[in-house]
């Protein structure tokens, strides 16, 4: 008799108390997703999130508090407890990026409108994967290329197999321990890996990370065709 997946446990924070329900009815009716509470502003969402325990949460950009709020205005940035997609009113190149470099894992645009892509979204970062579509990836990618630590089109910095090895974990979507593991060296010695891969990269995380890694291969890709 084979077990039945525990559902993903979805939490909202958004200002918009009626959207918020909307979304939350809408997202339980699609299969293996269980809305377990809302929120209208990020200190609400942090104490509701102790209880209910969320696996994924949806943050709006506009929530009062949230990531996204406070680093516009240079403020001590809160950390959900758990990985969040960021829920965009449009997708704007600066705040697809700011999403990104505030840590969440993924980026949907309401204009999309489309509940079982949202479903899908949700999945794929509760399985540890980034998600981003290809414009917003280009918005990235020149980000990440423009900053004054970070390389050119033309210019691929050089990283030793051991660094490959490690970004290509981390794009799959493992954590430093699992890296550890996988190439039978320490915690410690994975996290001093990563410092110099960020260094050499001029990223500043590993979403940032994993985002640079996919747009190389595809700007590689196209090169060589």
């Amino acid at each position: 008799m084979t077990t039945k997946p525990r559902a993903i446990r979805v939490m909202i924070a958004d200002s918009n108390q009626m959207a918020c329900q909307l979304l939350g009815e809408a997202l339980s009716r699609q299969p293996g997703l269980n809305v377990v509470g809302s929120a209208p502003d990020f200190d609400s969402f942090t104490g509701t999130a102790q209880t209910a325990k969320p696996d994924v949460a949806l943050v709006s950009a506009s929530v009062p508090g949230g990531p996204l709020k406070t680093l516009a205005a240079n403020e001590r940035r809160p950390v959900p407890p758990c990985p969040w997609i960021a829920l965009l009113d449009e997708s704007e190149p600066r705040v697809v990026v700011a999403a990104f470099r505030a840590g969440a894992k993924g980026v949907f645009s309401r204009t999309q409108a489309d509940i079982c892509l949202l479903a899908k979204c949700i999945r794929r970062v509760m399985e540890g994967q980034v998600w981003v579509d290809s414009r917003q990836m280009s918005y990235l990618l020149d980000a990440l290329t423009g900053n004054e630590n970070a390389q050119s089109y033309g210019v691929t910095p050089k990283l030793t197999r051991r660094e490959e090895s490690v970004v290509r974990l981390v794009v799959q979507g493992m954590v430093n321990r699992e890296i550890a593991e996988k190439l039978r060296l320490s915690e410690h010695t994975i996290k001093n890996y990563l410092f110099r891969i960020f260094d050499k990269l001029g990223v500043s995380n590993r979403v940032e990370l994993a985002l640079y890694a996919v747009a190389r291969l595809k700007l590689d890709q196209e090169i060589a065709a």
